[in-house]
């Protein structure tokens, strides 16, 4: 359904996945990867999200690099230039704002593990822009990369797992408090019996269909509030 296209970052180009709206045009939504890369399953959710009547983009923030084996996958991850990423997903941004393929003001921001806590991080750089995100199972794992969550204007969707080991619900709680006594929206949804990345159908060790279709939902829902 969708094809790789380039899209300008800070001087130079970057490529992503572009999934163009079953209805020709839609809201915009830009969907961040986890650490394995722009693998077959992240398209997916974008050819998904097109299927709903939205125009996504994947960048592919690791530059043509994959994998399946969680060693390389965090060795991929602590590599990343964040500086190099944030160009490249505010690049992403752009290159939707500007489409033919999408309408209406502003975009939304979706992200995985790693991607959820880069798409916290590209509300908060492109807050005029950036309407609605929401993270799955994903925090701030950069110290060096915590946001100015003053800056976030966007409603804040989150979705965690009860049984998450890296990104655990008393650590999205707390995230949720701390933008709310910012004065911002936020919402954190806790799926108790769920792994981390529950919503990865590829990986039947830990995807739960249960979770992943109530998440799916609410996030649609979500984003046709904020973007539609």
């Amino acid at each position: 359904m969708g094809e790789i296209v380039e899209f300008a970052s800070n001087g130079g180009t970057a490529q992503g996945y572009l999934a163009p709206s079953v209805e020709g045009a839609g809201p915009g939504v830009i969907v961040i990867q986890e650490w394995w890369g722009l693998v077959p399953h992240i398209k997916d959710v974008c050819d998904r999200f097109a299927a709903q009547g939205f125009t996504a983009l994947a960048p592919d923030l690791f530059h043509g690099k994959t994998t399946t084996e969680p060693d390389e996958a965090g060795k991929l991850m602590m590599a990343l230039n964040i500086d190099e990423a944030a160009r490249d997903m505010s690049g992403a941004v752009d290159f939707l704002g500007a489409s033919e393929h999408v309408r209406g003001r502003g975009v939304g921001v979706v992200g995985f593990c790693m991607g959820g806590g880069l798409a916290l991080v590209l509300a908060c750089t492109k807050p005029d822009e950036v309407k609605a995100v929401a993270p799955y199972y994903g925090l701030i794992p950069w110290p060096d990369a915590e946001p100015d969550w003053t800056k976030l204007q966007g409603g804040v969707q989150g979705h965690y797992a009860g049984q998450d080991g890296f990104f655990t619900p008393d650590k999205a709680r707390a995230l949720e408090a701390q933008l709310r006594d910012l004065g911002k929206s936020a919402e954190m949804f806790i799926y108790e019996r769920a792994d981390h990345a529950f919503f990865n159908d590829t990986r039947p060790e830990v995807f739960d269909e249960e979770a992943a279709h109530e998440a799916w939902e609410r996030t649609i829902d979500f984003f046709n509030m904020h973007l539609g």
